[in-house]
């Protein structure tokens, strides 16, 4: 099932294909190639024919279809759902079944989604990976803590799916997966349903196999929450007209390097050197400000602070049933102190600041979204350092499957945007992308 979600809605809308026949082939793809992959989590295929055919139903009874009518989606499990277990990724919670949709959920239905199934977590999102391996190259990880997500859809089982992010969660599996992902403006999308880890920097993550199915996807889901004090009120961004459109000027980028440049494997640095030659004076280097180097460090603070707080109960309980590296995080972030915690997220709007300077001038940064290709080995998820100050900011932030390693597999490319100026972003990305050909998408 390699189609984009916008040409699956459109053959669904004008009859040339069926919400049943898309599932079934999504279900086929997941036979063939979820032993090798292992990207779910919760998958019920005589369910998912059951919301497919009553999507059918719905278009031949003439009643209003949704922008993604009988269009199949792929939720990771820490996303609650009524009608499906949510155990994320523990077996502390196992067993789970929530009474209610997240509403991220409830919006994904009510535009017509099928919710497909449930993909691999690993624990609570964190740091100890799930089952799930990468699709190029089952020996590596497919990186995390969205790993079943990115898989999916980089194994051509379903064409969206759904993660988080709350340090690079989303832009590096795919990144490491070679699909299009996409982190939105912290609090565009509310988050009620979804596990807390770190509310100063839980964000909802995107995947698709092109910069407009993510732009579709988006835009049904942002929206405010009473209970969720990230978000506000706001209209719908027209993410998806925008990002089709033609810039009115030609976009300018700023290179930034970040100062852990030198964690580059040397294919990734010469790759971007191939992509700064070819973009030529459309493309600056521009230094990273200064205000932003202890970012990695206070990032940290916050996430493992809140962690702790969190995460309590299930350290009380069942210490035994969570890996050594969740304990660690835990007890870290036991021991931070409230001035420490407070002063970490006060440097967040400073931080957002010493940046604008950047996007006065230019239109998004580029910069690695990993140091390199996905590491060998399933005991781990890769290092998300490179996301860190774009995460702890709140950005939005793409991956682009713009680069190859010496190894063969995909190295995805990171573009940066203002807080709040997705639509930009997304525009920006493509336009990038005419310039630059994404790698082509491989199905092993």
């Amino acid at each position: 099932m390699r189609l984009s979600a916008q040409q699956v809605a459109t053959d669904i809308r004008e009859g040339a294909a069926t919400s049943e026949q898309l599932v079934a082939a999504c279900l086929k793809q997941i036979e063939i190639r979820e032993s090798e992959v292992q990207a779910w989590t919760f998958l019920d295929p005589a369910y998912a024919l059951e919301q497919a055919r009553a999507a059918d139903r719905r278009q031949t009874a003439g009643l209003p279809l949704g922008p993604l009518h009988g269009v199949p989606v792929g939720l990771k499990d820490i996303i609650d759902t009524a009608d499906m277990p949510t155990e994320n990724g523990t077996v502390l919670h196992s067993g789970r079944c929530p009474g209610a949709d997240a509403a991220l959920v409830t919006a994904l239905r009510q535009a017509g989604a099928i919710i497909l199934g449930k993909t691999v977590t690993t624990e609570l999102a964190t740091y100890a990976p799930g089952k799930t391996r990468n699709p190029h190259n089952p020996a590596h990880t497919p990186g995390g803590s969205s790993s079943g997500s990115a898989a999916a859809v980089a194994s051509g089982m379903v064409p969206l799916a759904i993660g988080s992010q709350t340090n690079g969660s989303t832009i590096r599996p795919a990144a490491y997966c070679g699909v299009f992902g996409y982190k939105p403006s912290f609090g565009l999308i509310p988050r009620d349903g979804m596990l807390k880890q770190s509310p100063h920097l839980d964000q909802v993550g995107l995947f698709a196999r092109c910069v407009e199915d993510l732009a579709l996807l988006a835009e049904q889901l942002i929206g405010s929450s009473a209970t969720d004090p990230a978000t506000r009120p706001r209209a719908r961004l027209p993410l998806l007209r925008t990002a089709s459109e033609a810039p009115p000027l030609a976009p300018r980028l700023a290179f930034v390097r970040t100062p852990i440049w030198d964690h580059l494997a040397s294919d990734t640095a010469r790759g971007f050197s191939s992509l700064l030659e070819r973009l030529g004076k459309s493309c600056e280097e521009s230094a990273y400000p200064t205000e932003a180097l202890d970012v990695w460090a206070l990032l940290r603070t916050v996430m493992e602070a809140e962690i702790a707080a969190n995460f309590a109960r299930e350290y009380a309980t069942g210490r035994s049933h969570l890996s050594a590296s969740l304990q660690g995080q835990i007890e870290r972030g036991g021991k931070i102190s409230a001035l420490d915690y407070q002063r970490a997220l006060a440097r967040m709007p400073l931080m957002n600041q010493s940046f604008d300077p950047l996007f006065v001038r230019y239109d998004a940064v580029l910069t690695p979204a990993v140091a390199g290709t996905a590491p060998e080995g399933l005991n781990s998820t890769g290092n998300p350092e490179f996301c860190t100050p774009w995460t702890f900011c709140g950005m939005p932030a793409l991956s682009l499957p713009l680069l190859t390693g010496a190894n063969g597999l995909p190295i995805g490319v990171q573009l940066v945007g203002r807080h709040g100026d997705d639509a930009r972003l997304l525009r920006t990305a493509n336009w990038l992308l005419a310039a630059l050909p994404p790698i082509p998408m491989n199905f092993p």
